[in-house]
């Protein structure tokens, strides 16, 4: 393999007292909380996403991604969809059973070949505007996804000198998120994050016959200079400065175009993987004159096959075009054979039939996930399913999926992911978030108490259902409807902010009922425990529930009306009693009045004289005789048809 030239680097200085041809010494370790991989033997397959992607022919996978803070892992696939799955409840099933079946959370579409996707490197679950994707697709803008809804939170527009849309075939963030870097056919467009729309800075890196050729299919930023890198379409890799200029360091002729760039967390140590090629280059920057290692996997077609690092930067980890996933240890002094040196595995094992395109690991426990890719040799089974496999391999088909792999002590005897200082048992913890979840429970921000299987919000100790937002309402186990704190019953509600207690709210009913009524269209005032009606202000004073309200026979048509031990004709012109009764008296009465078994009739407002029941005729209080009445403003008693006023019919006087 021929050592690649390189342009005489500015802004890279050597280690002093390093000898040109010499490789350097790596960098030493730091004393950090890293997840602990059990690299002796290949990972154990805990999840996986199969019967997602196999709903379309030959919609194989284009890479995967964990989120910057491991609460979800994000994916691009050949039917121009992103899908987001949440970190799955730990670890998986027992030997030899199917693996469960991941859904995404969100998913998106966009309307062509999706080019480049990728996180918003700031990206924190707990802070919902900073969960953001990035993604590139064929004469589309960029668009900001948000991951929480998969609705559209901007686009970045780019248009070339015919003031035709362009798309980039490779994005990249700025460390501190800050700018979005597009990779163009010779260039790169700078959009600021914080601006969606038209427009961007756009550098020029080829000029003059010198610099890169060719569509930049992929970028990556420095963790600790103010650099990034270009990879071309037409096999050369250049090294920039993030303020402006030209190259610092450009590599001309590799012998394959690369598709994926990373640097190490260091920042010292720049990966290079290309399209049909054999080998994963490494440099260290510090001598950039020729590569470092040379780590060998297979890549037979021309799609982008992706690798990672772990996050120590010691191990990296890749898929190829044969199925298989390797793993190589970066401190591991290389056997010093060939020109670069290729460094051996530490690890190899088959994960699929065909190709791994997509390897990610996730930044704080030991797990990967896989993503498969388009296949040398398409099999017609691809959309079935079909058996696991054997020791020897998986079995034919069945390959189209997204796939976590457990990576870790297999003895942890715990029910959820161990976050650092959560010493509960029983609770699961979400990445990122320090609240309980019982089992099932994927959301965030939602958090469950201890010995409780009720949903509370943030700082809530009452119960919530999801997508309840309201705090001070709670709602009991196995029931959807709204309880106020204290409230036992089940199947009765409260409405939004009704702060009452006592009085509740029948499904489907806003009027409130006391306890144990369970009549709809009645409702009951504030601290009254009496029947109103609807617009009824009136305290002390209740309707009758259900009373019919009839008309004597007229023109408005005839109907039988039937009432104990009654049968006749009437019209009924109402349900629901109009009239004001007494608490626990069937006679009605007008406001003010509180005598009992007396009754006023409808339309009779006077207050000091009633009406008998069954009888028409106005009586003094006490008056308990029928067929005399007094006359209003009268104390005497007159007979029917007397109107005169003063005088006294006795008893009995005809």
């Amino acid at each position: 393999m021929a050592a690649p030239m390189v342009d005489a680097p500015q802004g890279v200085p050597e280690p002093p007292g390093t000898p040109p041809d010499a490789a350097p010494a790596q960098p030493e370790e730091e004393e950090l909380d890293f997840p602990q991989y059990e690299l002796g033997r290949p990972p154990r397959p805990v999840w996986g996403a199969r019967e997602e992607f196999a709903k379309r022919p030959e919609n194989y996978l284009r890479g995967c991604k964990w989120a910057p803070d491991g609460s979800c892992v994000l994916t691009c696939s050949n039917d121009n969809a992103l899908r987001i799955f949440d970190l799955p409840l730990p670890p998986g099933p027992p030997p030899g059973a199917p693996l469960p079946q991941l859904l995404p959370a969100v998913q998106v579409a966009e309307g062509d070949t999706i080019y480049d996707f990728t996180w918003y490197p700031l990206m924190d679950s707990s802070d919902p505007p900073s969960c953001l994707v990035a993604a590139s697709s064929r004469d589309s803008p960029v668009h900001l996804w948000d991951a929480f809804d998969g609705t559209l939170r901007g686009s970045f527009r780019a248009h070339n000198h015919l003031d035709e849309p362009v798309a980039p075939h490779s994005l990249a963030f700025a460390p501190d998120g800050s700018r979005l870097l597009g990779g163009f056919d010779g260039a790169v467009r700078e959009f600021p994050t914080e601006r969606p729309g038209r427009g961007g800075l756009q550098r020029n890196l080829h000029q003059g016959g010198h610099g890169q050729r060719g569509l930049i299919g992929c970028l990556a930023f420095s963790p600790s200079q103010s650099l990034f890198a270009c990879g071309s379409y037409g096999r050369s890799l250049g090294l920039y400065p993030l303020e402006g200029g030209g190259a610092v360091a450009l590599w001309p002729r590799l012998p394959a175009a690369p598709t994926h760039l990373r640097f190490s967390p260091c920042g010292t140590y720049l990966y290079a993987g290309g399209r049909k090629d054999r080998h994963i280059l490494c440099w260290d920057l510090r001598v950039p004159e020729r590569p470092l290692l040379a780590l060998p996997r297979r890549v037979a077609t021309n799609q982008r096959v992706t690798f990672d690092l772990d996050p120590s930067g010691r191990f990296l980890v890749s898929g190829d075009t044969d199925g298989f996933v390797t793993v190589w240890d970066t401190l591991a002094p290389p056997p010093g054979q060939g020109d670069p040196p290729e460094l051996p595995p530490l690890l190899r094992f088959r994960a699929l039939r065909d190709c791994v395109n997509g390897a990610s690991l996730h930044p704080g426990l030991p797990l990967l996930a896989t993503a498969s890719g388009q296949r040398l040799f398409p099999a017609p089974w691809d959309s079935d399913g079909d058996s696991e496999g054997t020791e020897e391999g998986p079995a034919p088909g069945g390959d189209i999926r997204l796939q976590l792999w457990w990576w870790g002590p297999e003895d942890s005897g715990d029910s959820g992911w161990d976050l650092p200082g959560d010493s509960g048992t029983g609770d699961c913890h979400l990445p990122g978030d320090s609240e309980g979840h019982i089992p099932g429970d994927s959301g965030t921000g939602d958090c469950h108490l201890p010995g409780d299987s009720n949903c509370h919000l943030l700082g809530d100790n009452e119960g919530h259902i999801p997508e309840d937002s309201g705090t001070g309402d709670c709602h009991l186990p196995g029931d959807s409807d709204c309880h106020l704190p204290g409230d036992s019953g089940t199947g009765d509600c409260h409405l939004p902010g009704d702060s009452r207690t006592g009085d509740r709210h029948l499904p489907g009913d806003t009027d409130c009922h006391p306890s144990g009524d369970t009549r709809t269209g009645d409702c009951h005032l504030y601290g009254s425990t009496e029947c109103h009606l609807p617009g009824d202000t009136g305290t002390g004073d209740c309707h009758l529930p259900g009373t019919p309200i009839v008309t004597p026979l007229g023109t408005l048509g005839l109907e039988i009306v039937t009432s104990p031990g009654t049968l006749g004709l009437a019209v009924v012109t109402s349900l629901g009693d109009t009239e004001c009764h007494l608490p626990g008296d069937t006679d009605c009465h007008s406001s003010g009045d509180t005598g009992t078994g007396d009754c006023h009739l409808p339309g009779d407002t006077r207050t000091g004289n009633c009406h008998l029941s069954g009888s028409t005729e106005c009586h003094l209080p006490g008056d308990t005789r029928t067929g005399n009445c007094h006359l209003s403003g009268s104390t005497e008693c007159h007979l029917p048809g007397d109107t005169g006023t003063g005088d006294c019919q006795p008893l009995g006087t005809l």
